[in-house]
């Protein structure tokens, strides 16, 4: 039997604690005010900060809150839009171990603090008493989701890293699939067996991954078939091998039917400690789908895009969403029915978490304007 609850497992990159008394190693550090007595962040204006003369810093709020209480629920994301005007460049504030790339060492208690270092703004932390012992020395331990802080909020993907969500071709051809039920009926669910064929006696794979087909991923540039997206449906344990083989459905989500694929389930390791960052080049992608099948996309939701890792994208690519292929009826054209293009416009902001190949998928992290199918996703502008 598998291990479903370990199926998706996050690492955390536990830093040694920073000396703050030791400044020589930065110029020019100057500390923001005391929090009041209940611990609170408080509002404070830039003005209250040393002149930021760096002109390539990130840019920071117009009343920036100088002191923030990490709470249980924040993500690094959230956190640092309390501070910056994009908060995907939250790794450009933080002061760590310039060994290590992934600043992810903050709990819930810990106190961030806004300072001015060689002209740029920088958070420095000052580690939660309970937490302390732990993080004398450099090391990397295997936590539970509500210990560290994570880039994004991951319970809103959990469902969908249940799922390989994109499955090529040559996977839909070869794959096992159900043929009919052990006992009579329609739809089976957890605790049912299934006659599955195509089960290969010597391929040694126990356990499924049960999925039904959904629409096929198509590049609206090209044309070209780039995949199906799989529709979870649970997990199954196969018993005997043979064409046609039985296999327990063991977990379900959904009904299973005659016609599931059973495909091996994803070894992979989804790590939620990635590194926001802006592409290097200027890819631009489209939306060619939504996660639940909804047209009007929000925030949190997740959205798969057109490029993969064949065209250079990566887990923290930042991008932003733009409203496309918009049009509006000239009130004063031709008969009053010609159209004119409209020009995109700015809305939102989406990161990817998780790359193919061929798609990759990306959960939007903030909405300004209604997103949906066939809007483009572009390099961020710098401000």
């Amino acid at each position: 039997m598998v291990n479903y609850n370990g199926l998706v497992r996050f690492k955390v990159l536990l830093l040694g604690s920073m000396v703050l008394g030791a400044t020589s190693a930065f110029a020019a550090i100057t500390p923001a005010p005391d929090a009041d007595a209940s611990g609170e962040a408080q509002p404070a204006s830039e003005a209250a900060l040393p002149p930021i003369t760096d002109k390539s810093a990130p840019a920071l709020r117009e009343k920036v809150q100088l002191r923030y209480v990490v709470k249980k629920g924040d993500t690094l994301w959230s956190i640092s839009n309390h501070f910056l005007r994009n908060a995907w460049q939250w790794p450009e504030i933080w002061l760590v171990n310039g060994q290590v790339r992934n600043p992810h060492k903050i709990y819930p208690g810990d106190v961030l603090t806004l300072m001015v270092v060689n002209g740029r703004p920088q958070l420095v932390q000052q580690t939660a008493p309970e937490l302390r012992e732990d993080r004398v020395s450099p090391q990397v331990r295997a936590g539970k989701l509500t210990q560290a802080i994570p880039a994004i909020p991951i319970e809103v993907i959990r469902d969908f890293l249940h799922s390989p969500r994109m499955v090529t071709p040559d996977e839909i051809k070869k794959a096992p699939y159900i043929l009919d039920f052990v006992d009579e009926h329609l739809a089976v669910g957890a605790g049912s067996r299934v006659y599955v064929r195509k089960l290969k006696p010597n391929d040694g794979t126990i356990n499924y991954n049960v999925v039904r087909m959904g629409p096929a991923y198509k590049d609206p540039a090209t044309g070209e078939l780039l995949g199906y997206e799989a529709t979870d449906i649970g997990y199954a344990e196969v018993e005997n091998v043979g064409d046609p083989g039985v296999a327990m459905m063991t977990v379900t989500t959904r009904e299973a039917l005659a016609g599931d694929y059973l495909l091996p389930v994803d070894p992979e390791n989804f790590d939620a400690f990635f590194y926001p960052h802006a592409p290097a080049d200027e890819p631009s992608a489209t939306i060619i789908s939504v996660y639940d099948g909804v047209t009007q996309v929000g925030q949190y939701q997740v959205v798969a895009l057109n490029r993969g890792g064949r065209n250079g994208i990566e887990p923290g690519h930042v991008f932003t969403v733009m409203q496309s292929n918009r049009t509006a009826k000239d009130p004063y054209g031709s008969l009053g029915n010609s159209t004119v293009k409209l020009p995109d416009v700015k809305a939102g902001t989406m990161m990817v978490f998780k790359v193919t190949p061929k798609v990759s998928f990306a959960l939007i992290m903030e909405a300004t304007r209604s997103i949906k199918v066939l809007d483009k996703a572009v390099k961020p502008a710098a401000e």
